[in-house]
């Protein structure tokens, strides 16, 4: 009997062997190193130059009927592949070109689903492709991630699924994460050696992912359940909904089809951080031909300054001739668009018709000779009842876009709302400016009249917190912009250093230097990019806004010069032959050497707007310079705490 049980447990062991495979690929470059077992379950680690940044991360999804992926899994055959490409994104939010170079491994399972694994030389994705055309519910999905013991995060720690995903950066080691703490994408992990971002893209007709803790070295994956019933809330029920009923499971799916891409950013450089396109790169392909109507371009905000114009022989306010002067002070200066934010409706949900006070057929025709188009703010639940009727009105009435507001879910029917605005928005050749919403996450490529996400805490926080410090502001470009553009609003002329900045809602300032807001215009990626002061006082600034005006909110090449998550940054973007540098400090004063060795041959004109001397004491203190510079020029950015530095750099007129 001893020997049969012996023979048996042998065979067992023979038989898990035999299913047991492994599989190993390597970036382009040799320095990422992917390894993937599949025993039944499927794992893979990561590594930088021999330094395991993953120790084991574990997938798989559940579903209510037929086969789960990931468990019993049996390989039946696999292909590895390299790919090198260009890509030419019809809207250039960091380069017009993009070599999408990478190491495919696909592995074909027994069953009827495939899995892609992809590495490039700044990080790895994969991907689960369902072959089963019977519709089915997805019970959950299984991401966990395991990392080297010391592990922190920059953790955008989350209240609920329920948000606007405009979060801090929390500074936590990975095992004090516990089960009840979780957090929006995209998220930083580090470790002694390098840092990994996580974020995802070709999210499609499925909820988002957001990551939990586990009180150890790993976190999880998990979603939005499918809502069943949300009801209007009963304080704000224009905006806000309370989910009374949700399901078992996190998706109805009909087979047949590709999940999203899981995407990992690698590297032992923060810099990479901001030049990575990887969430573009894995995006899926544009779905409209003609492009051509879409502008990027600056927009006058009215919210953020609560309309306080002065100087005027009007009384200012939600009114027709206030928002003529919006338009006057934007065509003066070249400033393509003006938005009409809340106010401009009958109501809130209300949004067929105007406020009695405000003509916006008339704003619109007066836009038009004044060369300004006109942008109209909408929240998302009235938009989402009456969705096609709405955008056909606007766009009956002249308006060149929207920008829609408290969106705030992430569940698999509002996933699927956003794809439908913007393909409907498409059709009607308007632009989208998605607010109170999710991270970018692929539909930017598909339909590039996507032109901006908020997802971000942005300096409207100015009006009501103290959250929004010069750390934040160069923690976001590593962590959120990686994701794609980020419409955080910059551009304020009321500027405090930390001892005298106060909370005012109604006059708002910013943490930080005159010189660290204007280099936001280079730094932070926004196709459609806002100034959120009042007019009548960027009359005040005209010097500033001279500057602001000449920076461009599309690029044909990004450098990042330097780069610290948290402490500093320093990018340079090219717009044609122009170059542009922007530099921003946290609340430490620092210096860096800018080498200009990525211009062309010849002698160049160099405008630079830089904090002034005074600046860690009058945070508005600025000074303009201007030099003659070449590419073997180093040239050192002074900046005050909270501090910025700009430059614009073009080849003198002869």
């Amino acid at each position: 009997m001893m020997i049969r049980t012996l023979l048996l447990l042998s065979i067992f062991l023979i038989v898990q062997q035999t299913f047991s495979q492994n599989f190993k690929i390597n970036s382009p470059d040799k320095n990422i190193e992917l390894n993937i077992e599949v025993d039944g379950g499927i794992s893979w680690s990561a590594s930088l130059d021999g330094n395991i940044l993953i120790k084991e991360a574990k997938i798989g999804m559940d579903f209510s009927t037929g086969e789960d992926f990931g468990v019993n899994s049996r390989v039946k055959d696999h292909t590895i592949e390299e790919f090198s490409s260009m890509i030419y994104p019809a809207i250039p939010h960091k380069d017009a070109e993009i070599k999408d170079e990478y190491v495919q491994l696909a592995i074909t399972f027994k069953g009827q689903y495939q899995l892609k694994f992809r590495a490039y030389n700044d990080g790895v994705a994969y991907q689960f492709i369902d072959k089963n055309k019977r519709g089915r519910n997805v019970i959950s999905e299984k991401a966990m991630f395991t990392f080297p013991e010391g592990a922190k995060s920059f953790f955008p720690q989350e209240d609920s699924m329920y948000s606007h995903n405009e979060r801090s950066y929390l500074d936590k080691l990975v095992t004090d994460i516990t089960t009840d703490e979780f957090c929006s994408l995209p998220v930083v992990f580090t470790t002694d050696k390098a840092k990994v971002l996580i974020t995802e893209t070709a999210l499609h007709d499925y909820p988002g992912m957001f990551m939990r803790g586990n009180g150890n070295t790993s976190v999880d994956a998990i979603f939005p359940k499918f809502v069943l019933e949300a009801v209007d809330d009963k304080a704000q029920p224009d905006r806000n909904q309370t989910i009374t009923t949700e399901a078992d499971f996190i998706a109805k799916v009909s087979g047949n089809r590709e999940y999203p891409w899981r995407v990992f950013i690698i590297s032992n450089d923060d810099r990479t951080f901001v030049e990575s396109n990887l969430s573009y790169q894995l995006s899926r392909p544009q779905a409209i031909k003609n492009t051509d109507w879409i502008k990027p371009g600056k927009v006058a905000w009215d919210w953020y300054n609560a309309n306080n114009i002065y100087g005027v022989d009007f009384k200012s306010g939600l009114n027709t001739a206030t928002y003529k002067y919006y338009i006057d002070f934007a065509s003066a200066n070249k400033i393509e668009y003006i938005i009409l934010d809340e106010g401009w409706t009958k109501s809130t949900t209300e949004i067929l018709d105007f406020n009695p006070d405000i003509d916006v057929v008339e704003l619109i025709r007066y836009g038009k000779e004044k060369g300004v188009d006109i942008i109209l703010w909408t929240l998302w639940k009235p938009l989402q009842a009456n969705l096609v009727e709405i955008l056909e009105t606007y766009k009956s009435w002249g308006a060149k876009g929207i920008k829609i507001d408290f969106i705030q879910r992430s569940d698999q029917y509002v996933v699927n709302s956003y794809e439908q605005i913007a393909k409907e928005c498409a059709r009607l050749e308007l632009l989208v400016d998605f607010h109170g919403s999710f991270k970018p996450s692929g539909l930017r490529r598909v339909y590039p009249n996507v032109i901006n996400y908020e997802g971000v805490k942005g300096s409207e926080n100015n009006k009501w917190s103290k959250d929004v410090t010069p750390e934040h502001n160069v923690t976001i470009p590593f962590i959120r912009m990686a994701a794609g553009p980020m419409d955080y609003t910059p551009g304020a002329m009321s500027n405090r250093q930390k001892a005298n900045f106060g909370i005012s809602g109604k006059r708002p300032m910013s943490m930080g230097t005159r010189a660290h807001q204007v280099a936001m215009y280079v730094v932070y990626e926004a196709p459609l990019q806002m100034l959120c002061e009042a007019p009548s006082r960027y009359y005040q600034e005209q010097e500033t806004v001279d500057f602001i005006t000449q920076i461009p909110t599309i690029w044909d090449e990004t450098i990042v010069l330097h780069g610290a998550i948290g402490d500093y940054i320093a990018v340079a973007r090219r717009k044609g032959d122009k170059w542009y540098i922007g530099a921003m400090t946290d609340w430490t004063s620092r210096d860096l050497e800018l080498d200009l060795s990525f211009l062309k041959e010849g002698n160049y004109k160099m405008e630079v707007y830089r904090d002034g001397i005074n600046a860690n004491r009058y945070a508005e203190d600025y000074k303009i310079d201007t030099m003659e510079v070449n590419r073997e020029s180093k040239i050192m950015a002074k900046m005050a705490p909270g501090g910025g530095w700009s430059a614009i750099i073009a080849v003198p007129s002869l």
